[in-house]
């Protein structure tokens, strides 16, 4: 036997192990991120419209992510925004920085830098309200939270700690340590 079939074959010995090698380690990498059955599916940058029982919009709702739990068939979403028809057909605005949605779609959970914005037609003047987080009940056409929210409306500032939404009829409560501040127009 010649140097050059020794090393031709040392060589080939080589090859073949560093192939297998490679192949091994590819299988690894596909074990490692294959699905854990986590998510059932991803929506990235939608709009979905939730009608009620007799067909009309109850809310609408676009964010740029949307992720459905397999387990318990829950909604996680980042950013959202969601609307919610008054009973004049003009729609409250709600944003956060996250979203949770029940798997009925009975109860939704706004969470970080909620803010709320009434309809800008209407008989109702813009009004904002801020808070920390939101709980939303679509089919009763209620929201409310127990944080610390502060709400604005031309000439008046309100806040308090808790606070309920009616959409529907147009209408708002806080729940404790209510303080306004009225400012005379100009």
């Amino acid at each position: 036997m010649n140097w050059r079939t020794a090393i031709g074959a040392i060589l080939l010995v080589v090859a073949v192990l560093s192939g297998w090698s490679l192949l091994r380690d590819r299988n690894k990498g596909t074990q490692a991120t294959a699905d854990d059955g986590s998510v059932d599916y991803v929506l990235h940058d939608f709009q979905i419209v939730v009608l009620d029982d007799q067909g009309k919009e109850s809310t609408t709702l676009r964010a740029p992510k949307l992720e459905r739990s397999r387990a318990d068939q829950t909604l996680d979403i980042a950013t959202p925004v969601f609307e919610m028809p008054g009973q004049d057909g003009n729609h409250w605005t709600l944003r956060s920085e996250t979203g949770w949605v029940s798997a009925k779609g009975d109860e939704m959970r706004l969470r970080g830098n909620v803010a709320g914005d009434s309809p800008t037609q209407g008989n109702t003047p813009p009004t904002t309200f801020r808070t920390t987080h939101l709980n939303v009940f679509p089919k009763e056409n209620r929201a409310r939270t127990d944080a610390l929210v502060t709400m604005t409306r031309p000439g008046m500032e309100q806040s308090g700690v808790g606070f309920e939404l009616d959409s529907k009829n147009n209408t708002y409560h806080f729940l404790s340590q209510s303080k306004g501040r009225y400012m005379p127009r100009r």
